[in-house]
């Protein structure tokens, strides 16, 4: 018998479940704020891999069906292009923490095959957000188990430093440093303002640097305060 190559054996496990991303607008838009500020706040560091619906297996097995969460943060790990996340091609690190944002089209019992699944294989924070009802839930890994977090407004993730408030409708997620996640909209729109706030502060030196210049003054020679 012909014993199968690591390359033959790695295709044996595809890279896409041909399930769409997301079943409508409202769990994209989610999909990709949350992956969005968490890789704006882990940008300075090279070993935390974030990605959204990629394929994860846990063991180099065809009897494991893999999952894909909707956001998987992988401490230990560095970024870059990956087809599906491979376990044991990955130094064994197991994604830490995972999101899913539900749709009308997840039930019950595929939830509790997820759980089962994260617990099972080791995950340490879990979250799950429903958008049509705002509900948020979560569940921390204490004692070798996946148990429940029965306050999630105003909790804060040991793992990210991420804050949830869900006291008033629509969930809100904040960076340790209180500053609210955002839209790619509104990103773009806080760094219009930023750049028109500068274009502003230096028109208002140049005028400054005018007059003085009017008044006989140099203001490159002006004593620093």
């Amino acid at each position: 018998m012909t014993a199968i190559s690591n390359l033959e054996s790695d295709r044996l496990y595809l890279d896409s479940d041909g399930k769409p991303l997301a079943d409508n607008t409202e769990q994209f838009r989610w999909i990709v704020i949350i992956k969005e500020n968490l890789e704006i706040l882990f940008a300075a560091f090279d070993d935390v891999f974030i990605a959204g619906d990629l394929l994860w297996y846990p063991v180099q097995s065809r009897l494991i069906a893999p999952t894909a969460p909707d956001i998987m943060v992988v401490f230990g790990r560095p970024k870059g292009r990956r087809g599906s996340y491979k376990q044991w091609q990955e130094a064994n690190i197991l994604p830490q923490v995972v999101f899913e944002i539900l749709s009308p089209s997840n039930n019950a019992d595929e939830m509790n095959r997820k759980l089962e699944f994260y617990e099972t294989y080791g995950v340490e924070e879990y979250y799950v957000y429903n958008p049509d009802n705002f509900q948020l839930e979560g569940w921390l890994r204490q004692n070798g188990h996946l148990n429940r977090i029965w306050q999630m407004n105003g909790w804060v993730s040991p793992r990210l430093g991420i804050r949830f408030e869900t006291g008033e409708g629509e969930m809100k997620i904040y960076h340790p440093d209180g500053q609210r996640f955002l839209t790619s909209i509104e990103l773009s729109q806080r760094a219009t303002q930023a750049e028109l706030r500068l274009e502003q502060e230096s028109q208002r030196a140049e005028q400054m640097a005018q007059y003085l210049r009017s008044l006989g003054v140099d203001p490159d020679n002006l004593p620093l305060q």
